[in-house]
């Protein structure tokens, strides 16, 4: 496993842990699922990972008892993630949901500790005046954030008057907004990009196509898996594929290892099942040559997907059927 080599006061991995369908009926959680998610667990820290990433949305707080449940004892080793959703997001209001995400998840420290999303009518000096008072006293190492443009990324570091360590934003070979502003600033300031849904939900796996589309909820509600869209990323796909032979890998692999080429970038892929969890993690061993990345980046910039308005007539003729 290969760590940001940054000055934190745990090793962060390149490659973490995003526990989101932990507990979440939309991603099949049944009465089993809680032995399969702690066996990936346990095989994340055998493996090297250290950073496992979970909120108290998720599940309605059942991700956070599963996850801290299945770390066990080596809580304390690894890094140790979860958001606040921002309803009402004010100091008071900050600090009790913290104690209530580390009794969740049986810490008595937060290792990193992130507002979940912007909330457009609380200004963020508010909610880091309660974000500084967990630091104050030692229940949270590090503050983050997610979902942040790069402007309200600094405000609501100058606010905090310490460094926001992170900023969790959708980011994969077809969500590239923040290679941008964001990465960039990363490296010059010392700051880390999580990367969530690093796959677009499995769309850059190479597993569906147009006469092979998904048929879970989750992913039928997401445009890139039009059928239409499915049919322009052919092309991304197959490239994929082409520098996942030559290095032995699957396109899932390749897909990740395109993030983590960047230093200041840490990719949280969910796992269904321990050996995707090895899989995911193998990906942070792989180097890109200057020609395969160049190769890819092309590719995924070529890539045109429809979205936005114009894509929800096929949402709806997906979710109706007609």
């Amino acid at each position: 496993m290969r760590y940001v080599q940054l000055d934190t006061p745990k090793p962060l991995s390149k490659i973490g842990l995003g526990t989101w369908q932990f507990g979440s009926r939309e991603w099949g959680y049944g009465a089993d699922y809680e032995k399969r998610a702690a066996e990936i667990v346990r095989r994340a820290v055998e493996l090297g990972v250290t950073l496992f990433d979970t909120a108290e949305l998720y599940g309605f707080g059942r991700s956070e008892r599963i996850l801290g449940a299945a770390l066990g004892e080596d809580r304390a080793k690894v890094v140790v993630a979860s958001k606040i959703f921002p309803i009402m997001p004010v100091a008071p209001v900050v600090e009790q949901r913290a104690v209530a995400s580390a009794a969740r998840l049986g810490v008595t420290s937060l290792d990193l500790y992130q507002v979940h999303q912007p909330n457009p009518l609380v200004a963020d000096h508010t909610t880091m005046r309660g974000m500084r008072a967990l630091q104050d006293v030692g229940l949270v190492a590090e503050v983050g954030v997610s979902n942040y443009s790069l402007r309200r990324w600094q405000v609501a570091e100058a606010a905090l008057g310490r460094r926001v360590l992170s900023n969790q934003v959708r980011h994969s070979m077809i969500d590239r907004k923040p290679e941008h502003d964001l990465l960039p600033y990363a490296r010059q300031a010392g700051r880390v990009v999580i990367a969530y849904s690093p796959l677009a939900q499995g769309f850059l796996s190479g597993r569906y196509d147009a006469k092979n589309p998904p048929t879970g909820a989750v992913r039928r509600a997401n445009p890139y898996f039009l059928p239409e869209n499915l049919e322009r990323g052919v092309t991304l796909i197959e490239r994929l594929r082409q520098v996942a032979d030559a290095h032995d890998a699957t396109p899932s692999q390749i897909a990740l290892a395109y993030l983590l080429r960047h230093p200041n970038v840490v990719a949280i892929p969910g796992a269904s099942s321990v050996e995707q969890m090895e899989r995911n993690a193998a990906a942070a061993e792989i180097d890109l040559a200057d020609d395969e990345y160049d190769a890819l980046a092309r590719a995924a910039r070529e890539f045109r997907p429809v979205t936005g308005l114009a894509a929800v007539p096929g949402l709806l003729r997906a979710r109706t059927g007609r």
